[in-house]
């Protein structure tokens, strides 16, 4: 038998290990998928003799790296990982989910995006766009935070930086179950059909970022094409 698992914190209700559960017992595949919540990215240790490959999500897809041996080219250029091999190679599947769900929604007015957070999960949206021709900011509570590209806080959010950037992509926890009354603190008022709407999130599949994008006309797409579409990528790095 072969075992996987994602470590985070929380996981409880991990889409990884809900999707790979079951592709083992609709395939028939001799494998384990389990949910490790770690208090602290020093807890890894145990885990990485054990496991034949891992998701990593939220808050460790950067503290990660120091108990790695390599990254792929991608994982290196993002500076965050969400999969690791048996080799503890890590690989970020992340860009590759949301660049393929949100290449269909893009038009040509799309040039310019808004990025709501500074994490390992922004990273990669950052990433993915820049591969898509759009040009990038950081929206952050602490603005003044290092990213290596433009970042401003929620205040300085203007109806003129609105209207502008017409793509906006939340990579927070915001909103997620099980506290789904809150939303990132950006001037919903200036929306308009011109948007389009993306949340990381995909649970709750509406989030109070997409029902306020919604009512002002906006175009919205949850999490859910991402999440399947990295999970496919992990798999087949786990099988190289």
């Amino acid at each position: 038998m072969r075992y996987f698992g994602i470590i985070g914190k929380p996981v409880a209700q991990s889409f990884s290990a809900r999707y790979f559960t079951d592709k083992f017992i609709r395939e028939g595949i001799d494998a384990q998928y389990e949910r490790y919540e770690l208090a602290q990215i020093e807890d890894i240790v145990p885990y990485l003799e054990r496991l034949d490959g891992f998701n990593v999500t939220i808050p460790y897809k950067q503290a990660i790296l120091p108990y790695l041996s390599g990254l792929d080219d991608t994982a290196r250029e993002i500076g965050a990982v969400n999969v690791v091999n048996k080799a503890h190679i890590g690989y970020n599947t992340d860009c590759i989910g949301f660049m393929n769900s949100i290449r269909p929604l893009l038009c040509e007015t799309n040039r310019y995006a808004l990025i709501l957070g500074t994490g390992g999960a922004a990273k990669a949206v950052h990433y993915g766009l820049k591969q898509l021709g759009l040009q990038t900011v950081y929206v952050s509570r602490t603005p003044n935070k290092d990213t290596g590209d433009t970042t401003i806080g929620y205040d300085a959010l203007t109806e003129d930086i609105i209207r502008q950037h017409t793509v906006i992509v939340n990579c927070t926890p915001l909103g997620m179950w099980p506290k789904m009354d809150a939303c990132a603190p950006i001037p919903y008022q200036y929306l308009s059909s011109a948007h389009l709407l993306y949340d990381c999130v995909y649970n709750p599949e509406q989030t109070l970022f997409l029902q306020q994008g919604a009512q002002q006309g906006a175009r919205t797409c949850n999490g859910l094409g991402m999440l399947y579409g990295q999970a496919e990528a992990a798999w087949k790095i786990w099988n190289e």
